[in-house]
């Protein structure tokens, strides 16, 4: 089989498609034909030595497909079904092994390249709004890079919780799409000298001075201070990612001198801890899918020969929704 390997941290340049052997599953385990793997964030910092990892590296976390053949212990899942995964190493390939814990039946009706396309960030975008700060009708949050992959999932979550959403975006066309997804003011954050002191005052404005309940975090170093000075006396900062570039030490007294703040950096798996949490996730974001009250963008595939380009164009910010490759 096909599957994308990285010898050296590097580039994205760094990937290679090789031959290697089609994996046999354990007892416990299935083996599935992957239609489609979803590119994310984590795996350019995998690839690029950002997060270390032993190398060669097999990439890709996430995807949906086709269950091939079952393990003699295997009761989750049976030849044919129709199946997604979230934190499957090595899922840039053509067929990948699964554990209960990371598979996910995916219903009638849900097309495989929208099942891979919604695993990582739809579970991301649901435990930061369900469980990282339970959203509601009296909330109002700032979600970054709201044309994002997270971004479009987090804001459609956040305004059927019944909360008020402010993004940010870099383009009209991106503005646009973050409206379409729900969002009641868009701060084109690209007309900004500076970041840090400009997004504050513009998220003020739009809440007669208040400031939000909450930010959603996934960019990191170039807005960490704009999102911590939008905050209302004890509002969160939920930082979830960084794709500017991770933020630096801080002095924690800075939380108490801008009003008792909270700051988190959740991790999805403390989220998927349990086989309940997990379903109750999957569920419900599925269930929003077949009901038409979640749309999944997709806003490029690429073929295995072009992953180079995908992981370019995600770290570019070239991108909107989501970018999903094609064995």
């Amino acid at each position: 089989m096909k599957q994308i390997v990285v010898h050296s941290p590097g580039s994205p340049q760094a990937m290679q498609v090789e031959d290697v052997p089609t994996p046999q599953p354990a007892a416990d385990q299935v083996l599935v034909d992957v239609a489609a793997c979803g590119v994310n964030f984590i795996d350019t910092y995998q690839r690029s030595g950002v997060y270390p990892v032993p190398m060669p590296h097999p990439l890709g976390l996430e995807g949906a497909g086709v269950v091939r053949e079952v393990g003699a212990d295997v009761d989750f899942a049976t030849v044919g079904d129709h199946v997604a995964w979230a934190g499957s190493r090595g899922s840039y390939a053509e067929q990948v092994l699964l554990g209960a814990q990371d598979c996910y039946r995916v219903p009638e009706g849900v097309d495989l390249t929208v099942a891979a396309a919604l695993m990582l960030q739809g579970l991301t975008a649901h435990y930061l709004s369900a469980s990282t700060f339970p959203l509601g009708a009296d909330h109002t949050a700032l979600v970054h890079a709201g044309a994002g992959g997270v971004g479009l999932l987090l804001t459609q979550l956040a305004v059927a919780r019944g909360a008020r959403v402010i993004t940010t975006v870099s383009t009209s066309d991106k503005e646009a799409l973050s409206r379409e997804a729900g969002a009641s003011d868009v701060i084109r954050y690209d007309q900004f000298d500076s970041v840090s002191d400009e997004l504050p005052a513009a998220v003020r404005s739009l809440t007669d001075g208040a400031g939000v309940d909450v930010v959603y975090d996934g960019v990191g170093a170039t807005t960490f201070d704009g999102s911590l000075a939008s905050l209302k006396p004890r509002g969160m900062l939920a930082l979830f990612g960084g794709s500017s570039g991770q933020v630096p030490p801080f002095d924690l007294q800075r939380l108490s001198r801008a009003g008792s703040m909270y700051v988190t950096r959740p991790s999805m798996g403390h989220y998927l801890a349990t086989a309940e949490e997990r379903s109750w996730r999957a569920e419900e974001l599925f269930g929003a899918v077949r009901s038409g009250n979640l749309n999944v963008r997709i806003g490029e595939t690429f073929p295995f020969d072009r992953a180079g380009e995908a992981h370019a164009a995600l770290e570019g910010r070239r991108t909107t929704g989501k970018v999903v490759l094609i064995p």
